[in-house]
């Protein structure tokens, strides 16, 4: 888990009866008590769950002027019983994931501005999280990295800081800590309420226990939620239902990936240290990374939470509805009874940190249910399966505010203005949404919530996955996999190891050195001298066909597609505000039929939900594979395979062609990723071995080898190509991300409008280290005139160039030759603005 997970999520029960079906509409005598008329001028909105995020969607949904919005929750309120009414309120702002630092901060911010009855809902104490081991403290350096980058004010801090903090640690297992002012304890019922106070001053009602049993629908959009007391028409539903997720979207058809666990908290009894407290808290937010522990004050006792203990996942469709909890005497649905087994271990090593606590006792504890999801991150959008049905699901306190701001600008203006692409509930592939593997995978996030967790680390379970059909030929070639999106990718092959000899690489640090090899540089090597085979099967493939597709396509995305079959395209997918939703390569194999290379299921949900019906759409990508063959010698290996003329001019770059090689069918595209001659080649995926083979053995002669990712990067960063979703997103339009030659103003396309006034304020830069033997790897704070001006978005060594290239979203003011420092561990690394593409800038080696 990349954030701070001592925080609760919000939650309603619902019954779990289906209730979907096609809805009549609903009289005016049947309209639910206090109902008012619905003003047409604003969609009518029901959101599930008053609970934290049920609160602040409200709030901002009515401040944005809609109205006409109704929250149901089964439970009493202002303490309906779902995971707010226990949270402890922990908000830590830091988070390797800009999005959630952004949440947090909006959050902070809008805590520390509202009050009931003259308190306020946030307590800013800050926060500190210690070192009792070398790795952490150097753990802790990376996070104020991350601080710098995204804005949060926070420093590393001596032992003897730590100690005037926190008096009661011993500060002799104390080698520093992670001082963040600004972060602190939000009062999350306080939060809740005065966001329902403002709302309903807006017009918003909050009905109390009313527990939903369904969700109506007709034509594939929502048009009511049916509760035991009466029926509610609406235009959008949202599920704000916390660990209840799952079962308000089985009613509605929905799948929702998100695993309920229980948490263990638990506060001692008065200690005679504290006896003179009157406050609620004075001292930081307190963790304790290394022993999974955090620490609050509650006045003269002290709050301590574990993440130490066994994962105990929860069904969501067990837990209890609130009066049924009550009357087996449990506080609430969402606490159930305190395990002392798994708290023992836990509560050694407090006392061991905080001598105070030695002679201290455990008062009272419950474990307190709250979500996770397959990778840690919320669930938000609108389905594409049922339309006006969304989810704001999977949302801690700290990121509350933020997600409900997001969302509501969603639902208002079509987009967050922040980018989410991470939370977005499309973003989980099929075979990532089975109950087992989301068991197993939200298990496992709480397990790692405070671990030290390396940008490259794949998950270990369950594995493998997905897998190519060049599988068995990369295990024999002893290829080194880690994960993305289920699939097992190569990032280089043990069979190159002797490769290596000869090549002069500086050392690593044991951080960078992690997950990457020396072998790597010899396949960006062969890759640039002989050629290689890339395995680019996980990369998406849709098929758009139909007498629409042309105009569709054309419509939908920036560069001009209008062309003869056999053409491909680099072009962009904006939204309506000019940012880049995606980055496509799109090639036209006939006059109605093409294929589009795209990044995520996101990609689809977006062109799906704008086809109009003579234009069918379908994902390709596991019924197919994909080798890419580059490479000065690849045209060397693929002619004698085929009786079409691989020449340049009869076939030129950015083109395609359907062929076979060999035995095998196959459309050919030359298209080159790594700045080298070569191209890609499809074929369906029970061909796909064969394909392989058929390329491994006509190679031999020529030298070939199989090269991984991690060369892969090394060279696309060398050309400047970007990734979506970690050089450019929605929150960037064309010009500042470097791709506005994709863009052709003379044609009318989606967001043109908003390019023609696109600022350019910002710029995506190349820089080069000026050490050769330094390295980055990403998310770095980046400093010009020794303040934080930026962040590096990719980075890799550039074994052509022999120097780490990154690249980084800085001021556009800065030219090439500017001085700047990256922030590594703590260190300023200098670095020097580039001119880019830094390799073959007039493109001699692909166009050959």
């Amino acid at each position: 888990m990349s954030s701070t997970p001592e925080t609760g999520t919000s939650g309603t029960s619902a019954s779990s009866t289906p209730g979907t079906g096609a809805s009549d509409p609903v009289s005016p005598e049947s309209r639910p008590h206090g109902a008012p008329a619905h003003d047409p001028r604003f969609p009518r909105v029901v959101i599930i769950g008053a609970g934290i995020v049920g609160c602040s969607l409200a709030d901002e949904l009515t401040a944005r002027g809609w109205s006409d919005v109704t929250v149901l929750e089964q439970g009493p309120l202002p303490a309906p019983g779902g995971s707010t009414s226990h949270a402890p309120g922990l908000v830590f702002q830091t988070s390797p994931s800009r999005t959630l630092a952004e949440f947090a901060k909006y959050t902070v911010d809008k805590f520390c501005s509202l009050e009931v009855d003259g308190v306020s809902c946030f307590n800013q104490v800050g926060g500190l999280e210690l070192a009792t081991t070398p790795e952490r403290l150097a753990e802790l350096h990376r996070r104020a990295g991350y601080a710098a980058a995204w804005g949060i004010r926070g420093e590393v801090v001596s032992t003897a800081r730590c100690k005037e903090l926190w008096p009661l640690i011993d500060e002799s297992v104390v080698l520093g800590g992670f001082h963040t002012p600004d972060d602190g304890l939000a009062r999350a019922l306080l939060a809740a309420r005065a966001q329902m106070d403002r709302a309903t001053a807006r017009g918003a009602r909050f009905l109390e226990r009313h527990t939903v049993t369904g969700i109506e629908q007709h034509s594939g959009r929502t048009t009511a939620v049916v509760t035991d007391r009466g029926t509610f028409p609406t235009d959008h539903v949202v599920s704000a239902a916390g660990f209840w997720g799952p079962v308000i979207g089985r009613m509605a058809g929905i799948d929702v990936p998100l695993q309920p666990l229980a948490h263990q908290y638990a506060r001692t009894k008065q200690l005679p240290e504290l006896q003179d407290h009157r406050a609620e808290a004075t001292r930081p937010i307190l963790r304790f990374q290394d022993r999974d522990l955090y620490f609050r004050e509650h006045t003269d006792r002290i709050g301590i939470g574990s993440y130490a203990h066994r994962p105990l996942p929860v069904d969501a469709f067990a837990v209890l509805p609130y009066d049924e909890a009550r009357a087996r005497n449990l506080d609430m649905p969402s606490s159930f009874p305190f395990t002392e087994e798994d708290w023992a271990p836990s509560w050694d090593d407090c006392r061991w940190l905080i001598p105070a606590l030695r002679n201290a006792e455990v008062e009272e504890g419950f474990n307190g249910v709250f979500s996770f999801t397959p990778d840690g991150m919320p669930v938000l959008g609108e389905s594409r399966q049922l339309r006006g049905f969304w989810l704001a699901e999977a949302v801690w306190v700290t990121h509350s505010a933020g997600v409900a701001k997001a969302v509501a600008e969603w639902m208002v203006d079509g987009r967050p203005s922040l980018d989410v692409h991470e939370c977005d509930l499309t973003r989980f592939e099929e075979a990532q949404r089975s109950p087992m593997y989301i068991r197993e995978r939200g298990s496992q996030q709480f397990a790692e919530v405070y671990d030290v967790l390396h940008p490259l680390q794949p998950m270990e379970q369950p594995r493998p996955l997905r897998v190519s059909p060049f599988h068995a030929r990369q295990q024999q070639l002893g290829a080194y996999f880690l994960e993305g999106g289920g699939w097992e990718r190569p990032h280089w092959y043990e069979a190159n190891a002797p490769l290596v000899d000869g090549l002069h690489l500086p050392e690593r640090d044991a951080w960078s050195a992690r997950y990457w090899s020396p072998v790597a540089a010899a396949e960006a090597k062969a890759t640039r001298e002989k050629v290689a085979l890339y395995d680019m099967t996980p990369l998406r493939r849709l098929e758009v066909t139909g007498p629409g597709a042309l105009d569709f396509l054309d419509r939908m995305t920036t560069n001009n597609l209008r062309k003869k079959p056999g053409a491909v395209t680099y072009t962009l997918l904006l939204d309506e505000s000019g940012g880049i939703r995606s980055d496509l390569t799109v090639a036209r194999l006939g006059p109605d039929r093409f294929q589009v290379g795209a990044n995520s299921p996101a990609d689809l949900d977006r062109l799906a939900r704008y086809a109009p019906d003579d234009v069918q759409i379908r994902d390709i990508t596991s019924g197919t594979c994909c080798v890419g063959v580059w490479g000065p010698l690849a045209r060397d290996l693929v002619q004698p395979l085929t009786r079409d003329d691989f020449s340049h001019e009869a076939f030129g770059y950015f083109r395609a062609k359907e062929t076979f090689i060999g035995h095998v069918p196959v459309t050919a595209m030359r298209l080159s990723y790594v700045g080298e001659l070569g191209w890609e080649l499809y074929t369906s995926a029970d061909l796909g071995l064969r394909l392989w083979d058929t390329l491994w053995e006509a190679g031999q002669g020529l030298g070939v080898i199989a090269a991984g990712r991690s060369a892969f990067n090394s060279l696309r960063l060398e050309k400047g190509y970007r990734a979506w979703g970690t050089d450019m997103t929605d929150e960037h339009n064309p010009y500042e991300a470097g791709v506005g030659f994709a863009v052709r103003l003379d044609k009318e396309f989606v967001g043109r409008e908003a390019l023609t006034d696109a600022p350019l304020t910002r710029k995506l830069t190349p820089l080069l280290l000026d050490d050769p033997a330094a390295v980055v790897l990403g998310k770095e704070p980046v400093y010009v005139d020794g303040v934080p001006a930026g962040y590096v978005t990719s980075a890799s060594y550039g074994y052509t160039l022999g120097r780490c290239i990154a690249y980084a979203w800085l001021p556009a003011a800065l030219t090439a030759g500017a001085g700047v420092h990256i922030e590594y561990f703590g260190e300023k690394v200098p670095a020097t603005v580039a001119e880019e593409p830094l390799f073959d800038p007039k493109m001699t080696r692909i166009r050959r």
